[in-house]
């Protein structure tokens, strides 16, 4: 493993101050950029071939040429510290741990995009990381990395936390837009995109908080030598955010030549699965992605290793691949009832449907009706074909992709573990009281795993 680009200097005591991040190179490579063009900036991070780390994987600096720049008209930058995406923590660890690393990425990517007002949109449940946050930019504006004339250069940057209410929809850009305006978080139709009709009506860029971040080492060691950093379109490093039944949860960041085998058994990152049992599935980008079986997870359809990137997590498409995502990677092992788990992520998407669509506001209430009648012992045989039914006609059929990071999870589930759905019927006594899991029998031997 090469070496760290985001987290190299995560345990160096102090870091979370101005004083102590400075003293470890901090603002040497916002300083750098003030010197350089706005193309100059743009090109680099082409160059790098950043995506966005949030979930969808667009290429950062395609997105950021899309910017209309109308004479007169003010440009922002809006960051996106929702990370409402369940299992996925990454963003609250740099936010909460290095957020001046955050702060130096703002001020570099607000100056090439000509912001002067740049936002920190941050979920409402981190109270204490959105206090971190406004610490920190107090301090950079106090030691004159923001405000008027930073540095000299004639370039001013404001930046603005705004806490959210907690709504997951609202990590959907222009959900979010919608919500920093003050209205309720609704999805916007597009077009117009918001590169040309954003924040105000005003052009704007959404990032997420890890893409900006990285832009700091982009600066640093440049385009080039960080697109060499990874395989085909997955240049850089990755934040992952490892949890589930593994025996070291945590935020690690890897390379993309990483095998998903080696991030999940080796010593250095998740250290195996917990308590000595078998690996059965995993969901390897947050909760909206398919979940894969482990024979599924460790192979790709040629029986190579499967690497921990965009393009080798989605071999084979949804039949036999899933997703990076947000890099939420959940765990399962042989004990884990995947129609429980599959039941508690359509309770959760069905909560969380703003409403607006009605494929999604519809489709998310009966698939968690369906889900929970098979969960508790009532199910009919005909109930896995309907939930199938309803999962297809939601994907593809909403304003913006929150249907169908419901309709994911449980296609992922029928067609991968509809054994476990038919066992569930045939045995209505292994009811699970309470949302809990009992000792019941198994629904049948667990998949071969490597370990």
């Amino acid at each position: 493993m090469g070496q760290k680009l985001l987290l190299k200097n995560i345990d160096v005591p102090g870091i979370r101050y101005f004083k102590t991040y400075f003293d470890n190179g901090g603002y040497d490579n916002a300083a750098k950029a003030l010197k350089m063009t706005t193309d100059e900036i743009l090109e680099e991070v082409k160059t790098s071939g950043l995506r966005g780390r949030g979930g969808a994987g667009f290429p950062t600096g395609m997105k950021w040429s899309f910017l209309a720049k109308p004479e007169g008209v003010p440009r922002h930058l809006v960051v996106n510290a929702d990370e409402s995406e369940p299992g996925t923590f990454k963003d609250r660890f740099l936010m909460e741990y290095i957020p001046h690393l955050l702060i130096e990425g703002i001020l570099i990517s607000s100056y090439c995009l000509g912001s002067n007002t740049s936002f920190i949109y941050i979920r409402g449940e981190y109270a204490w990381v959105a206090e971190i946050l406004e610490e920190a930019i107090a301090e950079a504006k106090e030691a004159g990395w923001l405000g008027q004339n930073i540095q000299g250069s004639g370039y001013d940057l404001d930046i603005v936390v705004q806490r959210g209410g907690g709504a997951y929809i609202c990590g959907e850009e222009t959900a979010l837009l919608e919500s920093l305006e003050g209205k309720r978080g609704n999805p916007r139709l597009k077009p117009p995109f918001p590169a040309v009709k954003g924040l105000w009506g005003r052009p704007t860029v959404v990032n997420n908080v890890e893409t900006i971040a990285a832009v700091v080492p982009i600066i640093e060691i440049g385009g080039k030598a960080y697109s060499e950093r990874g395989v085909g379109r997955s240049t850089g490093t990755k934040l992952i955010s490892a949890c589930g039944n593994i025996n070291k949860p945590g935020v690690y960041e890897i390379d993309f030549d990483l095998s998903v085998e080696e991030f999940i058994f080796s010593e250095e990152y998740c250290g195996g699965i917990a308590d000595g049992k078998r690996l059965k599935a995993c969901i390897p980008g947050g909760s909206s992605v398919p979940v894969v079986p482990a024979n599924l997870l460790l192979t790709t359809s040629d029986g190579s290793p499967r690497l921990m990137n965009y393009e080798s997590l989605s071999e084979g498409g949804f039949q036999t691949g899933t997703m990076l995502g947000s890099g939420g990677f959940i765990v399962l092992d042989e004990d884990q009832d995947i129609v429980y788990h599959t039941y508690t992520l359509a309770r959760f998407y069905r909560h969380e449907s703003c409403g607006q669509c009605s494929p999604c506001r519809e489709g998310t209430g009966w698939m968690e009706k369906i889900l929970k009648r098979i969960h508790e012992g009532q199910g009919k045989s005909s109930d896995i074909d309907l939930l199938w039914d309803v999962q297809r006609k939601i994907e593809g059929n909403t304003i913006c992709p929150l249907g169908d990071a419901a309709a994911w999870p449980v296609a992922a589930a029928i067609r991968h573990f509809r054994d476990e759905f038919e066992w569930h019927i045939d045995n209505p006594e292994c009811l699970v009281r309470n949302y809990g899991l009992a000792d019941y029998a198994k629904p049948r031997e667990i998949i071969q795993t490597t370990n």
